[in-house]
């Protein structure tokens, strides 16, 4: 039998982005990040996680925000991370000396903005900002958009701030090198939010790791090519 899935978010969003995912693996996990989608606001995400993860080791599958607390806690709970799906993430958002693969500057200030204003009109301009370089029509972005925004719960301020912050102030480039649980690593080509090479570097670093690029595809490839991204992290699964 394979592993227990568990599915953790990015920033801003909710469980409800995995909706694609949903149908595929229905006997996942599927968690909301502390202040967003209706969660409680906590100080500690990392320990707020781990104390919802499943009693025996799980795959942990992180997008974005979701990918770097999956690496945290299986560097930090290694007993409880059977593997890895890391998808259009990064060991270090932002770029600093010696890592150009961080963020443009115009991504932290669209983070920043929805802090401040913390509306719908700046959360779905965010939104927007995920898809590009992703070759859909209007009207699956829009299909896309209408089903996997929880506009019912936007996430709180807190659960903003506190995010914008690990993202910030989050560096694993020293140890997410000392991973290894087998992980997979997912990134569109044209990510406009993370860098595809910051997914590359991630898959040279991780020991047990596969490296699967997606071309035509941005920040949410499990929106995006749902079909491809689908068959990827399961037939990945079973040889766990």
């Amino acid at each position: 039998m394979s592993p227990p899935k568990v599915f953790l978010h990015g920033w801003g969003q909710s469980r409800q982005i995995w909706k694609q995912q949903q149908a595929c693996f229905p006997n996942a996990r599927i968690l909301n990040l502390p202040g967003h989608g209706g969660a409680a606001d906590a100080s500690d995400w990392v320990t707020a996680i781990s104390e919802q993860l499943p009693a025996s080791p799980s795959i942990i599958i992180g997008w974005s925000l979701g990918g770097i607390i999956a690496m945290q806690l299986a560097l930090a709970a290694p007993e409880k991370v059977e593997a890895l799906v890391l998808v259009s993430t990064t060991p270090s958002f932002c770029a600093k000396t010696g890592w150009e693969y961080g963020c443009r500057d115009e991504v932290l200030q669209a983070f920043a903005s929805g802090i401040e204003s913390n509306s719908a009109k700046t959360m779905s301009r965010f939104f927007a900002l995920m898809f590009q370089g992703d070759d859909i029509s209007r009207q699956q972005y829009n299909e896309i958009a209408r089903t996997a925004f929880d506009k019912s719960n936007p996430p709180s301020e807190t659960g903003l701030s506190h995010g914008l912050e690990l993202l910030e102030r989050c560096d694993l480039r020293q140890q997410f090198t000392q991973i290894q649980q087998p992980t997979l690593v997912i990134h569109g080509e044209q990510d406009a939010v993370i860098p595809c090479s910051a997914g590359q570097q991630l898959a040279e670093g991780i020991a047990h790791s596969r490296w699967h690029p997606i071309t035509r595809c941005g920040h949410v490839p499990f929106l995006t090519h749902s079909k491809i991204f689908n068959e990827t992290v399961e037939a990945w699964c079973q040889k766990i």
